[in-house]
């Protein structure tokens, strides 16, 4: 399994971007896949996650509202739509699919990821 991280950038402050995470290979519908995302001294933290099954999502409280965490079964494809992005936003994006899982139990699974990309660099100025 391959997982490949696109989309990230600089953005100001209010702006918005798109991350996407590709994958080769099949995933299986009790799969969850998502997103950390890992800022500057800080540790690796939960951003969103998809049930890949039913399409369930989860969210860390600091993004509700303002990210879309999405997937697109035929291009075996996952996305994150990120709005009203915030300087604290910044950090590298992972996306990682945790196998026999839910989105929700994947929120706090951080260490028991069985798959990770390679990460994407988003920037958010003030």
């Amino acid at each position: 399994v391959q997982l490949q991280a696109s989309g990230g950038g600089l953005v100001q402050a209010g702006g918005s971007l798109r991350l996407s995470c590709a994958q080769s290979g099949r995933t299986f519908s009790s799969t969850a896949k998502g997103w950390f995302r890992q800022a500057p001294g800080k540790e690796r933290e939960f951003v969103a996650a998809v049930s890949w099954g039913t399409g369930r999502t989860y969210y860390a409280d600091s993004v509700k509202g303002r990210f879309t965490i999405s997937k697109d079964g035929a291009k075996n494809t996952m996305y994150l739509q990120m709005n009203s992005l915030k300087p604290e936003d910044t950090a590298v994006y992972y996306c990682a699919e945790k196998r026999g899982s839910t989105a929700q139990a994947m929120s706090g699974m951080g260490r028991h990821i069985d798959y990770w990309g390679q990460g994407t660099l988003v920037t958010v100025s003030s």
